[in-house]
Order: C-alpha cells, then structure tokens, then sequence
C-alpha cells in the first residue's frame, strides 16, 4: 500500500488543535524545612519538584530513593503481545520484574526510579557486521549505566535487572562499582524449552544444514518457528547468558536460587519482590557492594564457573566485573588452577552428556545445588557474604532443608520424568558419567600469549588414549568470517583440516563471536574432523575442537598472523590434566619440531592480507586501542584509566 504525502504531513481531527498552555498542576506541597534550603544541593531541591510533577505523592518524596536499572527492550501491551520488537526475546519480559520491584520498593516505604539501557542480541548478529558491536557494546553499556547511576546522586542503592550475553556482564560491571553502596542483581532468567523441536543453539545451524542438503525448507521453517518456546528470558543452553547469571549469583550479587529461573512465571516475579527487600535490608545494615564482591566471592565465581562447564566468555567477563570492584584480576594462570581443581558438576546443553535445559537445571537446585556439592568437597569459601545480609554458609543452610528444594526437584520427576541428580551430580557421580572439567589453556608456538578451548565439547569420538585429543592438519586461513563459512557450507574445507580464522580479534573485528563456523562444522558430518584456531572468541553454545581467544592477535603482531595455507598444524589437548598446545610443526619443505616452530615464524613476515576488517566501525577501533592499552584480552578487556593515560602521557606516571 502506497503512503501518501498528506497521510505524512497531516492528520484529520480538532482535538489535535486543542492545545493548552497551563495546568494546575499537583496539589499538596513539598515536606522540605528550612535547613534543606539553606544547605541542600538545588538539584536535590528541584529532584523533589519532578518528583512530585511526575505524580508521586508529594508528602512520600523523602523517603529513600532506589534505583532500578535494566536492559529491558521492546514495547508491550498490557495483554504482553507485541507493539515494538526488542533487540531479543532474553530483555522482552524484564520490565515484568522491574515493575514487580518498583511495587515493593514502594509497599515498603521507599522511592523507586527506573531506567534502562537496552542491549543487543549475539545470536542476531552472528555472521554481520553487528557482532563487531558486540564486545564493545559492554562497556559502553557499563560506562553508561554507571553514569546513569552517579546522575541519581540521592540514591540508597541499585537494583539491576538483566539477562543476557552482554547486558549482563555490563550491569554486573556497573553495580561492582557501587562501593558502599548496596547494590543487588536480578536475573532476568531463561525461556522454556519446545516440546518438539530444537533449542535456540542448535536452531542457529539450519542455514549450513540447508546448504549441505541434510535438511528440507519445510523442516528449516518449522524447527526456526518455535525454537524460542517462550517470549522471555535467555537461551535454553548453558552460553553466556545463563553462564552469566550463575557467576552472578556465585559473587553474592543475586539471591540464592534466581538465577535460571523461567521468565514469565510467578517464582520468576518472586524474586524481584525479594531482591527489593534484600537492598532494603542491605541499607538497613550498612552494607554495600565491597562488603560482597570481596576476592572469596571472586574466587567462588571461578569455582562455579569450572563445576557448571560454562561459556569460555565468563573469561572476559569476571576479570572485568574484578576490576570494577577494586579486585586483582585473575590471570590465565588463575583460571587453569581452578580448572584443574573443580570437577564439572551439571549435564547441561551444550557440553552433555544428555545436554539438559537451563530451565531443568533451575528445577534440579541451579547454584545453591551445585555449591551444596562444592561446599561439602571443601571448594567454597563459605563465609563469604551474600545480598541475601547473611553470609553463603547460611543461605546453602536454608536451601539444604527448604520446601522449595525439594518441592521443585520433585516437580522435575513429575513433570519431565527427570532425576534431578543426573542434571547436577555429586563429584563421584559425575566421574562415573565421564564429566570432566572444562575449559583449558593451550600455548604454544601459535600461541604464546595463551588461548582456550572448551575440552569438552570436542566429539568424545575423537579423543584418543588417556583422554587426550591430537590433531595434524593442513592449515586452511581465512582473513574472514564470511570466507570461512562459505567454504565450509560450499564444502572446500575437509577432513583434517586445521581451519585458521584471523583477523578477528579487537583490532581486526572487534573480537567477534564465530558461532556460525564452528556450530556448522558440529552439524556437517563431513567437517567432525576439522579443528579450528582463532583470534576471535566462540559463542557459549560453541562446540568441537575450537581454539579461540589465540593471543596476541594477528594484527598486533601474533604468530598466527604468519600462517600460510597448506602448513601443517598440531593441536594437542589432555583433558584430563587440562593442558594443551597449539604449535606449526610443518610446512612445504617438511616437518619440523615445534621449537624450530617458534624459528620459522619469527622468520616470516606477517601476510600481506593482514587487515581490519573493512566494516570495522571506528568507535570499535577505538575501544580496540583502549583495551589494548589496558591489559588486553586476558585483562578482561576494560578501560584501565591509568593505564591509558600513561601510553598516552608516560610523563604522566
């Protein structure tokens, strides 16, 4: 339908002319004395002005003010249908809890803001240019809400509220900032998994197994249709979304038993009405930020992090959330240890072996379950204090002998006829179901700054003699994305191959999330064989033998910027002892050690097609540099002020 120049510029009807110029405006008057108008800040003055224009009873505008800050995106109607799309289903339905706070906050006598800074979507910018925004987009996100935070200057404290890849790592960033101030975390939890059909990991690979021929149009549009079984919350697998909100709740952030619950149910809510009462009791006690994110609670994280499996990307995450809170950040050296330490407790989709959903492990006991576990082995510091006002000792007490423990792992049997102790295991169960720890390190000559890989996602086909994987294979290099995936779906890249994806770390696309390339190799039967190796990072949901995170990157200067196709690479993982490497051990004149590896490449010149890639936006450039300047990757990639202004001005140290 055409849409006429008059439809623009004018519509039809008098009440649109009816245009007042005064109000009455509201009636009552302000409850302020004397000495606020002598001593008060005038913005403090005219805050109770807005207030009270905005509808808030005038003699209730000096109670305290708290601050609810979320990612919610989108517009609903009452009835929760659609007026405007958000950026995801996973911040559609968390202005539910928002407002769920708000009441309580207000139930309770206290004066609830509200704000949002909306966040984007990893598995709706896979393979665009939107990913190189990704990375970046956090902090800003961070910067941004810990402005909006400092622009409420009569706050008592902060509630946030969010779900997702980024948006939560951003908000968990900002509240760590809070310092004396009480601040609390609201998970915005996990959408419901289809009853038939396939969870929104797997559906991401429907365009490479279209292109193989392994599946029809008719099943592409029905399996893509539904994927999302539910309008709200994060993904049904453990990626960085859920793997977020546990590390959440594992640094006391959130109350025990929020994270992953289903959204849009009443348990869901609940926790809102509760996160309002535990700043409030928070305020009540003296309590703030520093009093929770100490290095026991940093530390706890990393421990829940290695027993859940989760997303390689918490790597970037806690060391940023770390540095927020005045915390050391943990080293590669850190994470490996833990690793080495912690056995994986939770059969969750990606890493298996059954591959339950996120909304299943909240049934089984989520965190408070699995610390339950780690608190008995002796891996938590238990005296570590919570939101909650009590330490983590009392909440897993409670949650050890609540109605709500054994009422929802029943509900688990009665429902889904699942045992809630296949989902989250006792340590010696979970080495009798072969569940190993996580993630591992690998260096080497094409790494000798570190990179990671998720061991356990490699098929368990390929893992050789004492749970070792090794691979020798022709590199296959890509300076791109779309040229990586369009010789995989196109079939040009086969079994053995050892595909070289550069380019792609901050300085070349923004550290892009390649879930695409690695989620079509899983899928195609022909590429069960192909490794990969890359400068850029992987999607929480990312399976088989993926090398990311591969420093330094290419273009600053990193041996695997010196690559050549048809040189032969050799990838080497034990996963029982959680150590790797990743070195060229070959090339046209034949093969060679890995020390003489370390000769030839600092022998060569970079590739002449080393380059950003050319969409590369330059508010990412410029995040790249900063980063870089500040620790680079393993330092979490944040802003590191003193560090910047001293590349900058070394006059200035």
């Amino acid at each position: 339908m055409a849409i006429l120049f008059q439809s623009v510029i004018e519509s039809a009807g008098d009440d649109l002319l009816r245009v007042a110029t005064h109000a009455q405006g509201p009636q009552g008057s302000l409850p302020i004395t004397a000495e606020m108008l002598r001593n008060a800040p005038s913005g403090n003055l005219f805050g109770l002005t807005q207030n009270a224009g905005m509808g808030w009873d005038p003699a209730r505008v000096l109670d305290p003010e708290f601050l609810i800050l979320s990612t919610h995106g989108g517009l609903r109607a009452q009835d929760g249908s659609p007026i405007a799309l958000g950026f995801h289903s996973g911040h559609w339905e968390v202005g539910l809890l928002v407002a769920e706070a708000a009441r309580e906050l207000k139930a309770q006598h206290a004066v609830p803001f509200a704000g949002a800074c909306t966040d984007p979507c990893d598995g709706r910018t896979q393979g665009t240019t939107g990913m190189m925004d990704s990375l970046p987009y956090r902090n800003d996100a961070a910067m941004v809400l810990r402005r909006l935070m400092r622009s409420l200057p009569t706050r008592k404290g902060v509630l946030g509220v969010a779900t997702c890849d980024k948006g939560l790592p951003a908000m968990m960033m900002a509240l760590a900032s809070s310092g004396a101030l009480p601040a609390v975390l609201v998970p915005g939890g996990v959408t419901l998994l289809p009853d038939e059909g396939e969870d929104a990991g797997k559906v991401q690979t429907i365009g490479a197994r279209f292109a193989q021929e392994q599946i029809t149009l008719e099943y592409a549009a029905e399996m893509g249709c539904r994927a999302c079984a539910s309008p709200g919350g994060g993904c049904q697998f453990l990626g960085t979304a859920a793997t977020s909100q546990v590390v959440g709740e594992a640094l006391g952030l959130s109350l025990p038993h929020t994270a992953l619950a289903p959204s849009g149910h009443a348990i869901w809510l609940d926790a809102a009405k509760r996160s309002a009462r535990a700043i409030l009791r928070m305020h009540e006690l003296g309590l703030g930020v520093r009093d929770v994110l100490t290095p026991a609670a940093l530390r706890n994280a990393m421990v829940l992090h290695a027993a859940f499996g989760g997303s390689t990307n918490l790597l970037l995450h806690i060391p940023a959330i770390a540095f927020h809170a005045g915390l050391r950040r943990p080293t590669v050296d850190d994470w490996a240890a833990i690793n080495r330490e912690v056995p994986r407790l939770v059969d969750a989709l990606p890493n298996g072996p059954r591959g339950f959903g996120t909304v299943q492990v909240f049934l089984a006991g989520a965190v408070p379950e699995v610390m339950l576990h780690l608190r008995a082995a002796g891996l938590l510091d238990t005296s570590a204090k919570t939101v909650s006002g009590e330490s983590l000792d009392a909440s897993l007490d409670w949650w050890r002998q609540s109605e709500r423990r054994s009422a929802l792992r029943r509900e688990l049997r009665d429902r889904d006829n699942i045992d809630p102790d296949e989902v989250i295991m006792s340590p010696d169960r979970a080495r009798s179901r072969g569940l190993t720890s996580t993630v591992c390190f690998p260096a080497g000559n094409l790494a000798p700054e570190g990179s990671v890989i998720k061991s356990t996602a490699i098929d368990a086909s390929l893992i050789g003699n004492e749970n070792v994987y090794r691979h020798r294979g022709p590199a296959r290099v890509f300076t791109t994305e779309e040229a990586a995936i369009e010789a995989i779906k196109s079939g040009r890249v086969g079994h053995g191959d050892v595909v070289v994806l550069i380019c792609g770390g901050p300085k070349g696309a923004g550290m892009q999330e390649t879930y695409q390339v690695t989620s079509a190799l899983k899928m195609l039967p022909h590429c069960k064989h192909v490794a990969v190796i890359t400068d850029a990072r992987f999607s929480g949901v990312s399976t088989g033998a993926c090398i990311g995170h591969v420093s330094p990157e290419a273009l600053a200067g990193g041996p695997i910027g010196r690559v050549l196709d048809g040189d032969l690479i050799e990838i080497i993982i034990d996963r029982t002892r959680l150590v790797g490497s990743v070195n060229l051990i070959g090339d046209s004149a034949g093969e060679f050690t890995a020390e003489e590896g370390v000769r030839r490449l600092a022998e060569r010149s970079p590739r002449e097609d080393l380059r950003p890639h050319p969409d590369l936006p330059d508010d990412t450039r410029l995040w790249a540099a900063l980063v870089h300047a500040s620790g680079g990757v393993w330092g979490g990639c944040v802003y590191d002020t003193d560090m910047i202004l001293a590349a900058l001005d070394p006059a200035t140290t």
